[in-house]
């Protein structure tokens, strides 16, 4: 297999990650069920597999990568013979010593080679090179290939928040100590 490179992205790379579709496909969603009662409140996520695959949309509006690629504490893409296959965008929490993941991004015909993980295990090596003590993904309940990612990585399921997105998916979120 040919040699996947991860570099810092650069503003030329913007136009071209802007090209990658953004969607996926997913067999399988998380469902959140509520249960509220005096005194207190019990949340269940539970795997639906769905009766046909549904089409997963990116959660931010496509010109969210045009605009605040900058806002990352550090952005990197993955090449592949030559070509930018994906890309990864975090933020550090300098504060707390947590580094964020908040986009993960592989082309379709490159999903399932390893890239996602590589990307996500280079920002990994990274902060803990910078001593940071936590990393912290986060995905849609229905982004299923990513949750399995984080589990295939050893992230621990850590939170959720209830409308999270602009287009109010709910966001997930796994994390693990780097320390």
């Amino acid at each position: 297999m040919p040699q996947i490179h991860i570099r810092p992205a650069i503003a030329e790379d913007i136009p071209v990650l802007m090209q990658i579709p953004h969607h996926s496909q997913t067999p399988i969603v998380w469902q959140m069920e509520k249960f509220e009662e005096e005194g207190e409140e019990t949340v269940i996520f539970r795997q639906v597999r769905l009766p046909r695959p549904a089409r997963l949309d990116y959660p931010r509006p496509s010109t969210y990568l045009e605009k605040g690629w900058t806002e990352f504490t550090t952005m990197a893409v993955a090449q592949l013979n030559g070509d930018l296959v994906g890309y990864i965008g975090i933020r550090e929490n300098k504060g707390t010593g947590v580094v964020w993941v908040s986009d993960l991004v592989v082309a379709e015909s490159f999903r399932r080679q390893g890239i996602g993980s590589a990307l996500v295990l280079s920002i990994q090596a990274w902060a803990v090179q910078l001593n940071l003590r936590m990393m912290t993904l986060e995905m849609q309940a229905k982004n299923y290939p990513m949750i399995r990612l984080a589990i295939k990585l050893g992230y621990k399921w850590s939170g959720f928040l209830d409308h999270y997105y602009p287009n109010l998916d709910i966001g997930l979120f796994f994390s693990r100590s780097l320390r």
